[in-house]
């Protein structure tokens, strides 16, 4: 069973940046895709940025490439590079597993942004 570990949230002044970490227990940790998700109070989940086994990066549209998503898999570690933060990022930040378009991972607690001045 994977467990996972999220961090590196925190409180920042818009036009900031944040670095946050995943890192998940277990087995078989560079033969699937992972992705950052984010939660904002009285919204869905949504998909932020997901990467590829091979370190192939996707993003959500709506990021206009102020986020960049990375890998060490031998660390059994993804990151997400957070600049030039806005206030409509703040949310709770998950990361899991994926399977095509499913999450197969349990979620993790999540790890907190908060965007404000």
């Amino acid at each position: 069973q994977v467990h996972i570990v999220e961090s590196g949230g925190g409180l920042v002044q818009p036009g900031g940046s944040l670095r946050l970490s995943c890192a998940a227990s277990g087995s078989g940790f560079s033969a699937y895709d992972m992705g950052w998700y984010r939660q904002a109070p009285g919204e869905q989940r949504e998909l932020v940025a997901r990467i590829s086994t091979t370190g192939v990066p996707t993003y959500a549209a709506s990021l206009k490439g102020r986020f960049t998503i990375s890998r060490d898999n031998a660390k059994n570690t993804i990151y997400l590079q957070m600049n030039n933060l806005k206030p409509e990022d703040t949310a709770v930040y998950y990361c899991n597993r994926l399977l095509g378009l499913r999450t197969i991972a349990s979620w993790g607690q999540g790890t907190q942004v908060t965007v404000s001045s």
